[in-house]
């Protein structure tokens, strides 16, 4: 694994970053944790490449409360384009 920056997926919406900042934490230094409000997913960064990789082999495909986690490196954000970014013609 590249980085320490996790996707976390298929979370209950009643999930907190507390909830799993104690849970990831058992295998290593969470820096942060970022739920997405009512999106189901988030993001938590640990503190080395490492950690981040045993806690993807220790979750990924597991159930917490409730639901099958689904983890993998977070992938950087795709560039977002406004409409008024194109040139006009006049």
């Amino acid at each position: 694994m590249q980085g320490s920056k996790l996707y976390v997926g298929n979370l209950k919406y009643s999930v907190t970053n507390e909830q799993l900042e104690e849970l990831f934490g058992e295998h290593g230094e969470v820096k942060n944790v970022n739920i997405i409000t009512n999106k189901g997913f988030g993001f938590v960064e640990m503190g080395s490449p490492e950690e981040a990789e045993k806690v993807k082999e220790a979750f990924d495909g597991k159930e917490f409360d409730g639901r099958t986690l689904r983890i993998d490196e977070a992938r950087p954000p795709k560039p977002r384009f406004s409409r008024d970014s194109g040139s006009r013609r006049y």
